[in-house]
């Protein structure tokens, strides 16, 4: 393979594919699809549309089936246990595209969800291909709209308050480590509704699901008034459709 695209296509929605990426596309004789199996296979159905549609040259789609994580990690108090369960997941995956892309002559692609720089693992994966020395390529980055950047719009509000930072953090660390003082907290890959251990009752909540999907849900309110229907309505999804994918911000009132 002499070259590869790491294209971020957006939260979702077709129309957030930007006009760099579908140039990016025109390039690729090969896009790898990383598929999570047949609970997610509207993810891969997703993918295959935007293809259908901006990648109108002749290429082809090779499917990889995502190797399984070790999921029995304990969520706290055990950094070094979990770093090594992503770690092995990773080499896991690095070997799977290795042997794709060691068969590939041309151009290759892979479509990431929203942005390739945001708690996503495409680029540690490559660069572990490329470390093993057994394929040789360039790669180039392609951005895209976060959900982050979708949970914003659909809320039609700012991230952060007036010469605010942002803090951006996973709900794990929010339950070991609480809400950061002083800051909106913007909350990602968390299953466990863990804004419900968040004291206080001057926190407010703008909370998303499948952003930028035709199933979107949005809700937003003060935490301890909106908290039991997000819980409540995130499971109900979860089980009607076997996935989620949700993010939220959270900030207390001055």
């Amino acid at each position: 393979m002499r070259k590869l695209f790491v294209i971020g296509i957006g939260a979702g929605d077709p129309d957030q594919v930007t006009v760099q990426a579908i140039k990016a596309m025109c390039q690729v004789n090969v896009f790898f699809l990383i598929g999570k199996g047949a609970e997610k296979q509207e993810l891969t159905d997703v993918r295959a549309a935007i293809l259908a549609e901006y990648a109108r040259q002749p290429h082809t789609i090779v499917e990889i089936s995502d190797p399984p994580r070790d999921r029995g990690v304990p969520a706290s108090g055990a950094d070094a246990a979990y770093q090594g369960a992503v770690a092995d997941w990773h080499e896991a995956r690095a070997e799977l595209l290795e042997r794709a892309f060691a068969e590939t002559d041309g151009v290759g692609g892979i479509l990431v969800w929203g942005d390739p720089s945001l708690y996503d693992s495409t680029l540690r994966i490559v660069e572990r291909v490329l470390e093993r020395e057994r394929v040789h390529f360039d790669y180039e980055v392609i951005p895209g709209v976060t959900s982050a950047q979708a949970l914003a719009a659909a809320h039609r509000m700012v991230l952060h308050e007036i010469g605010e930072p942002l803090h951006i953090t996973t709900g794990r660390r929010l339950r070991e480590e609480g809400l950061a003082a002083g800051q909106s907290t913007l909350v990602m890959l968390d299953g466990e509704c863990s804004f419900t251990q968040v004291p206080g009752d001057d926190v407010y909540i703008w909370w998303g699901a499948y952003l930028g999907m035709p199933d979107e849900v949005i809700v937003e309110g003060p935490l301890r008034v909106v908290e039991g229907r997000i819980a409540r309505r995130r499971a109900a999804l979860r089980a009607a459709k076997g996935w989620i994918m949700d993010i939220y911000l959270l900030r207390r009132s001055v």
